[in-house]
């Protein structure tokens, strides 16, 4: 374990870093820091700190700077949460608060949280597997042939064509959808099709019997698809602010951001709503080795539907971007709530 000097010592590495994008010397800490401690023992400090993987020196007479070790002890014991000020909240309220659909919310939220943290922003579309029915629609498109029009409490909207078996008449739709609504609205996706399941035997006719088959069988379909996880990305060009804190090329990042799973891994799974803060080598894709990324859940009624984060390089200003995203996910989980 660290001494709480050496912690403070490592402290002041980071944010001199972060601040600078140049490595830190001993005369340099003892002149901005109010670290109560000679430059000779503040020098012996920094010595332990490198022996212990904390701080490395990157040439030969440059100062030193923190290792993904150090920025990894700086996020779990020093860092607090900065707050955000009055004009930034009040900025974030403005801008979100005029989305006009789901889309348009998270559109918003990226070139929001871009704009925020200067990093690249990344994200995911609330997952149909976490969230409860708000209404289901039918709409006649032909004789044989319907809309199934599919919406969540999270603004998400769903659209199937269904070939029916045989026509199916306009009173039989309506009592179909009155019928479905009352069953399943207000209530969680996983629990639809168990509510659905002798539907079709309320039905006299068998030909009616078929289409109500046909129409459960699109919606259920609809309920377990895996494919609709979705991202938006946006600030990428962000990251040309940063060529100098990505030792190889800035290239493998690039390559890393445009694959959609690589993403969805990274920001982890929704139900893990707290924040998570993964630093360097602490991602498994290989091209992302030189980044960090900061991510939480967000959602209505306090629990998490998708996750949204940032993606930069380690030499992060971790507090103030641990702020901007918590934030923003409180005012994205609050509009979700009031649409």
């Amino acid at each position: 374990m660290l001494s709480e000097r050496r912690l403070e010592v490592l402290r002041a590495i980071v944010q001199d870093y972060v601040g600078t994008e140049e490595p830190v010397g001993s005369k340099a800490l003892t002149e901005r820091h109010k670290l109560g401690v000679s430059p000779a023992t503040v020098r012996n400090d920094m010595a332990v700190l490198e022996e212990e993987g904390y701080i490395a020196q990157p040439h030969t007479s440059a100062g030193r700077i923190p290792t993904d070790k150090g920025y990894r002890l700086f996020v779990d014991r020093l860092a607090g949460v900065k707050p955000l000020s009055t004009p930034e909240r009040r900025a974030i309220h403005n801008f979100l608060d005029g989305a006009v659909d789901l889309d348009d919310v998270v559109g918003r939220t990226v070139r929001l949280l871009a704009q925020l943290t200067r990093q690249v922003a990344v994200v995911q579309y609330p997952s149909l597997t976490r969230s409860t029915v708000r209404h289901v629609e039918l709409l006649s498109l032909a004789p044989a042939r319907l809309m199934l029009v599919l919406i969540t409490d999270t603004g998400r909207v769903e659209q199937r064509v269904v070939d029916c078996p045989a026509p199916f008449g306009e009173t039989s739709l309506a009592d179909l959808r009155a019928r479905l609504n009352s069953r399943v609205v207000g209530r969680r996706f996983a629990d639809v099709p168990q509510l659905v399941q002798d539907l079709p035997e309320s039905f006299e006719e068998a030909e009616d019997r078929a289409t109500v088959s046909t129409v459960l069988a699109t919606l259920l379909e609809t309920l377990v698809e895996e494919h609709e996880e979705r991202l938006m990305i946006g600030g990428t060009a962000n990251l040309a602010r940063f060529g100098h804190d990505f030792p190889l090329m800035i290239r493998p990042v690039l390559e890393a951001l445009e694959e959609q799973v690589v993403l969805l891994k990274l920001l982890g799974e929704a139900k893990e709503s707290g924040m998570t803060v993964r630093i360097g080598h602490e991602n498994a894709h290989e091209g992302l080795s030189s980044t960090s990324v900061v991510s939480v859940g967000y959602g209505s009624g306090g629990e998490a539907v998708a996750k949204l984060g940032v993606v930069g390089p380690t030499r992060m200003d971790y507090p103030g971007t641990m702020g901007a995203v918590r934030a923003v996910a409180r005012y994205v989980g609050q509009i979700l709530a009031e649409s």
